[in-house]
């Protein structure tokens, strides 16, 4: 996923990273003499300086950037001379130097390494960085510029990359207000202004209310299904969190939590499962139902004053979807049989419970742990026999590294003289085929207390011609880190996220663009999963599966057989995966589809989500959302993806796609991998999205390949 939570400054200001803070262990108390953040580092590639930064030196730092960045911007609006391209377009784009080398920096280590003094201070950036936003984007003198270089712009001799910057910034300043009144533009940044506060105080909770519910069991027999690692693994958690001589069981973000697909002793499970569905929803200070009201409210009533009819209308006008029917369109032809697969499924397992004389009905609480056991019948088949030929060093070398190597001709050395922001953090240059260093890319396994839930992408430094930048870019995970000696052994579903989260950081790291507003990822947002979701078919690609599935301690290759297997259970399954994937998205665009008077209150929030659910025919309760709404950082804890989940599957339309393209070509080679480099990955947001995908396939998207990869039949002709 490349997620992009709260605390953001848009592209014209910033590029758009992730965020949340830095380790205690960094020092700061420390006294430094100076701000590393206010010049541009020394190191290869401009890495942060990792070893320097102190939590104390982000807020003067944003003061500062804020500062320069509108000084730099009321020149260009004052500017005496007929607006042109130079002296207009070119300017705002070289602005904000600093601001966006510190938010890059904040935001980014933030979602990794968070702590108290850094939440505060993103609590009190989040309006500043609002309205320093609007400051820009609602300035009068400004837009009249842009606006005079936009309607002439087909007489400029402009190449095709400086003519859709200048048809971008007109097109962001129009969306972010610039043709309102001026009273209505002091309505528009209290609403930026407030959204941008709760949106905050979201994420905030979420992560808190994550560590919070952690499941605290006392007796070692309450984890009978666990292995010996995972069982020590739970100690040294209940350790690190004061309860020593216990067992501690964390929450991800998900509903879905791994310990259930092994945890014998159901009323374990359960109580697991409730914990998770139980999050931001049960009263205390992390409760999130009076902040979603608000938050959507607003959001539907700044949707309003921008002349539209909600705030998920405002959002797809400029996401390859283009409008709501389009997206309603696909999730509705999608959910009825994605739920029919799913009660399928759940017949074939509680005919298991039943002859074993269960006596209960299967539950949300028993799906992993069921289903696990339907696959062992069906295709003699155990998932956990997996894992030793899923070490994950192997699997990042001999795998993602491999495949990448092959398609696009990049090579990996790994270094160890740069400075990282925690011990974990592994550091690579990347190099092109030609030798020509390329990038830097961050590998940050594991899960921490102090990171957020979830994998994710993200750049650190931008790629940009203009201001000569090669890229930064991070993989986060959130594995679970094992006792020091112990191997990382990877679930399947790990190492298929290891694959697509770098899909993501091919993406940064091959950009190839002039203007920072278009660098890398910098794409509609329903096309921004498309690559990486492409990246995700290598990791069974047999020639790269037999170069890194290999035994821990052995070194064999996986048998033969269990690679067929693996093959074979790729449709298991589906029903629940698709489910509650598309529980979550319906979710997100019930929320959004509506104008604010017919939004509930706090108190009704829980029914709410429940009446929508049952509404669009997914409220099957042994498959709950993958997010239920009190925990869907997604779209509550930011702007980006609000209205913006179905992007997933969207984009898993082209994804699977282009999957048969690249099997219709030959798979892994060179030449397949350098055209889908030159006419896509480079590209990032410099040409229409859909074009660049029709360029690289020959003609429109088809919906059948999806169908067939998910186990769906294709809807009924009405």
């Amino acid at each position: 996923m490349r997620h992009i939570p709260p605390f953001v400054v848009p592209r014209l200001l910033l590029s758009a990273p992730a965020l949340f803070c830095f380790a205690a262990s960094l020092g700061a108390t420390d006294a430094v003499p100076a701000n590393p953040l206010f010049t541009a580092s020394s190191l290869p590639y401009q890495l942060p300086p990792f070893d320097q930064l102190r939590d104390e030196h982000f807020a003067p730092a944003f003061e500062r950037g804020m500062t320069e960045q509108l000084a730099e911007v009321d020149a260009v609006a004052r500017n005496p001379e007929a607006p042109t391209f130079a002296n207009t377009i070119i300017p705002l784009e070289r602005s904000g130097v600093l601001l966006t080398r510190v938010n890059n920096v904040f935001s980014n280590l933030s979602a990794a390494n968070t702590n108290p003094a850094i939440q505060e201070v993103e609590a009190a950036m989040a309006p500043k960085l609002a309205a320093h936003r609007d400051a820009i984007r609602l300035n009068g003198p400004l837009f009249a510029r842009i606006k005079a270089v936009y309607e002439k712009r087909d007489a400029l001799d402009l190449d095709a990359e400086s003519k859709r910057v200048v048809e971008r910034y007109y097109r962001d300043f129009v969306r972010a207000g610039a043709n309102l009144s001026d009273a209505e533009k002091n309505r528009l940044k209290a609403f930026n202004s407030e959204i941008a506060v709760l949106e905050t105080n979201f994420a905030q909770n979420v992560l808190k209310e994550k560590n919070a519910d952690s499941v605290v069991l006392e007796d070692r027999a309450l984890l009978d299904g666990f292995t010996e690692a995972e069982v020590a693994a739970a100690a040294d958690a209940a350790k690190e969190d004061g309860h020593p001589g216990k067992y501690v069981l964390r929450l991800l973000n998900t509903t879905g939590q791994p310990p259930l697909a092994s945890l014998t002793n159901r009323a374990v499970r359960e109580q697991l499962m409730q914990a998770s569905l139980r999050r931001g929803s049960h009263g205390g200070a992390f409760d999130n139902r009076a902040l979603v009201a608000k938050l959507v409210r607003l959001r539907a009533e700044r949707a309003a004053l921008l002349g539209f009819p909600n705030h998920a209308a405002y959002q797809l006008e400029e996401q390859t979807a283009k409008n709501i029917g389009n997206v309603n369109k696909l999730l509705a032809d999608l959910a009825q049989p994605a739920v029919a697969n799913a009660r399928r499924e759940a017949a074939d397992m509680q005919a298991l419970v039943d002859q074993a004389g269960g006596g209960f009905q299967i539950g949300a609480a028993d799906w992993a742990f069921y289903s696990e056991k339907v696959r062992q019948a069906r295709y003699n088949f155990d998932e956990s026999k997996l894992k030793p030929y899923f070490e994950l060093n192997r699997v990042l070398i001999d795998g993602v590294f491999y495949a990448a190597t092959q398609l696009y001709g990049v090579t990996f050395k790994e270094r160890h003289d740069l400075p990282v922001y925690h011990p974990d953090v592994r550091v690579f240059e990347v190099f092109d085929a030609n030798g020509a260093p390329l990038a830097l890319f961050l590998f940050d396994p594991f899960a921490r207390p102090s990171k957020r839930g979830g994998a994710w992408m993200n750049e650190y430094v931008s790629q940009s011609g203009l201001f000569g930048l090669k890229p930064v870019v991070g993989n986060h995970h959130n594995i679970p880190k094992p006792q020091a000696g112990a191997p990382v052994l990877l679930t399947f579903d790990e190492v298929i996220t290891a694959f697509h989260e770098f899909g993501h950081a091919l993406h940064g790291m091959l950009s190839n663009v002039h203007y920072p507003r278009f660098s890398g990822t910098d794409v509609p947002r329903d096309f921004v999963e498309f690559p990486s979701q492409v990246n995700e078919m290598w990791a069974t690609w047999p020639e790269v599966l037999k170069h890194y599935a290999r035994h821990y301690q052995t070194g064999e290759p996986m048998p033969l057989e269990l690679v067929d297997k693996v093959v074979a259970t790729q449709k298991f399954n589906q029903g629940y995966a698709t489910t509650e994937y598309l529980a979550a998205s319906l979710l997100d665009q019930a929320w959004h589809q509506r104008p604010a008077a017919e939004l509930p209150s706090a108190e009704q929030v829980v029914a709410f989500e429940a009446d929508a659910l049952r509404a669009a025919g997914v409220d099957f309760a042994p498959v709950p959302p993958r997010y239920r709404t009190t925990y869907f950082s997604h779209v509550f804890s930011s702007n980006d993806y609000s209205a913006g989940y179905y992007s997933y599957i969207w984009s898993e339309v082209l994804d699977a796609d282009t999957v048969e393209w690249f099997k219709q070509n030959g798979g892994l080679k060179r030449e397949n991998g350098d055209r889908f480099r030159q006419l896509l990955l480079s590209r990032g947001g410099s040409e229409d999205a859909l074009d660049m995908f029709r360029k690289f396939i020959g003609r429109d998207p088809y919906v059948e390949p999806l169908l067939e990869r998910r186990g769906l039949k294709a809807p009924a002709a009405p």
